[in-house]
Order: C-alpha cells, then sequence, then structure tokens
C-alpha cells in the first residue's frame, strides 16, 4: 500500500547542485545558503507530499472498515441497513484510487532515481502485487465455506496483517522509522481486532488503522515543510 512513503527518506541521503551561470559566492556563508537552497529544491523535486502517499490509504480504511462496521456490529445487528454488496464495493473503490494516486505521485518522483534505490522500490512493489494475488486467491477459496461474519473477518484480518507486515519490510529496506512504527502499528491493532471478532475488527481497523495513517500523514508533511 505505502510503497511510495520511501520517497520520504531520499532528501536525507541526495544532494544534488545544479550548474549555475552567476557567480560563485564570495564567502562561506554565501556558499552555504546555495547548497541549502539547492538540496531544499532537489528534496522537493524527488520527495513526493507525504499527504498525498499517507492519506488516500487512510481515508479508504476509515470509510470501507467503517461501513463494514455499521452493516455488522458486534451483536450481528446492522446499525444502518445497507445493502450486503456496498461497503466491499466502496473498500475496493477507495483502495484503486489510492493505489492509482500513489502510482501517479511515486512515478513522478523515481522517474530521475536510479540504481539500488529504484531497483529496490520495483521489487517492493512487485512484493505488494504478488503477495496479495496470492493471499487473496487462498482466502477465496477458504471463505466460502465459513459463515459470513466470520469469512469477512478472515478477509479482513488476513489482508491487514500483511499490510502491517510489508510496511515494517518496507520501513526495514530503507530504514524509514516512521513506515516501520505505522507497519508494528497496524500489526497491533489486526491482532487485537481479531481477537475482538466480527465488528469489532472493522471498527478497530477503521478508526485505529485509517486514523493512524491520516496523522502519520500529517505529522511526516509537516517533517517536509521543517525541513525544505
Amino acid at each position: 500500500m505505502l510503497a511510495g512513503s520511501r520517497a520520504l527518506t531520499l532528501f536525507r541521503k541526495v544532494v544534488c547542485v545544479e550548474p549555475d551561470d552567476d557567480a560563485p559566492p564570495t564567502d562561506a556563508a554565501a556558499a552555504l545558503r546555495l547548497i541549502q537552497d539547492q538540496r531544499s529544491a532537489t528534496a522537493r523535486r524527488l520527495v513526493p507530499d507525504a499527504r498525498l502517499i499517507y492519506w488516500p490509504w487512510g481515508v479508504a480504511w476509515l470509510v470501507g472498515f467503517g461501513l463494514f462496521f455499521l452493516r455488522l456490529t458486534p451483536g450481528g445487528k446492522a446499525l444502518v441497513p445497507l445493502p450486503s454488496w456496498l461497503p466491499l464495493t466502496v473498500l475496493f473503490v477507495l483502495l484503486a484510487a489510492a493505489g492509482a494516486i500513489q502510482a501517479v505521485v511515486s512515478t513522478r518522483a523515481y522517474g530521475q532515481v536510479i540504481g539500488d534505490s529504484a531497483r529496490r522500490g520495483k521489487w517492493y512493489g512487485y512484493a505488494w502485487a504478488l503477495g496479495s494475488v496470492s493471499v487473496y486467491a487462498g482466502l477465496g477459496r477458504i471463505s466460502e465455506h465459513l459463515p459470513p461474519d466470520q469469512g469477512a473477518l478472515l478477509w479482513s484480518a488476513t489482508a491487514v496483517g500483511l499490510t502491517g507486515a510489508l510496511h515494517m519490510a518496507g520501513g526495514a529496506i530503507w530504514l524509514d522509522r516512521d513506515l516501520f512504527r505505522l507497519g508494528v502499528w497496524i500489526s497491533v491493532i489486526n491482532l487485537i481486532g481479531a481477537i475482538a471478532g466480527p465488528g469489532w475488527h472493522a471498527l478497530v481497523v477503521a478508526v485505529a488503522g485509517g486514523g493512524g495513517i491520516l496523522v502519520v500523514g500529517a505529522l511526516a508533511h509537516r517533517r517536509q515543510r521543517q525541513q525544505s
């Protein structure tokens, strides 16, 4: 889901000073200012806005899993009479939109990056795609033999668990503390929700998961502004 967030760490590693036809700085202070300006300009080109990376996923989880909770509460009663197809459809549409936004933003940023960093990002994207498809294929064969509430819990808990694990893996690859901590948080709340059972899991993931992603995006954006 958040593969593109690795760009949030690139500005700590890349300094690019573009040729300048103007006369060189006449003192050390001016030279330092020029280097800092070029560093900030490079970071703005290579690092996408953190809000575009995190917030679409946060909204998708908050709204999508929130609808699941409204339709099927822990007691098996619907708080809001929704069609059975609506929560899953809305969740998939919002996840697809979030993926499209991240793809566009990441392509614009990573189109200027080559070497090991670009290769890691490509392979990490493959891990997301193949891992998700293989897991969902297995779930599709199992869930049809379970009661609807247990089948829904199996799907959501497995998908959220995979997301948490891949976030931690991404954080380890790029030494990104924010991404790793988000993966830990997602894994912990997923465990809590799965133990609590059907209905509760959707509520926990919607509020703590979606809300947590929104908070991480806001904090990452604030750091971007402070470091630019």
